[in-house]
C-alpha cells in the first residue's frame, strides 16, 4: 500500500504562484504513475497533470497546460505539482494520487491523498 500526503495549498491572490508536494510513504513512487486531480465544491474531480513512474511522459488538462507542472523526486519519494498564474478558477482541493495504470482517468490510480486546499482570490 502506498500513503499519500500533501501539502503547500493555502491562500494566494491570481497571478501569484504556488508548489504542492506530495509525500509518499509505504512503498516507493518508483513502480507507480503519479497524478494531481483536483475537485471544487459542487463540481466532479478533474485531471490535473501525470507523470510517468521515470519522468519520460507527462500529461496536463487542458486548463492547467502552460501554467502547471508536474514533476517527481524518486528518490525522494515526492512528487510535485508547481502552479504559476494561478487563475479564481484554480481554486479547488488538490489531491494527488498513485497508480499503475495511471495516465488521465481516475480509474488508472489505487490511492489517494486527503487533499489540499487551494484558494485563489480574484
Amino acid at each position: 500500500q502506498v500513503q499519500l500526503v500533501e501539502s503547500g495549498g493555502g491562500l494566494v491572490q491570481a497571478g501569484g504562484s504556488l508548489r504542492l508536494s506530495c509525500a509518499a510513504s509505504g512503498r516507493t513512487i518508483s513502480r507507480y504513475w503519479m497524478g494531481w486531480f483536483r475537485q471544487a465544491p459542487g463540481k466532479e474531480r478533474e485531471f490535473v497533470a501525470a507523470i510517468s513512474m521515470n519522468g519520460g511522459s507527462l500529461d496536463y488538462g487542458d486548463s492547467v497546460k502552460g501554467r502547471f507542472t508536474i514533476s517527481r523526486d524518486n528518490a525522494k519519494n515526492t512528487v510535485y505539482l508547481q502552479m504559476n498564474s494561478l487563475k479564481s478558477e484554480d481554486t479547488a482541493v488538490y489531491y494527488c494520487a498513485a497508480g499503475s495504470r495511471g495516465v488521465t482517468g481516475r480509474s488508472g490510480y489505487d490511492y489517494w491523498g486527503q487533499g489540499t486546499q487551494v484558494t485563489v482570490s480574484s
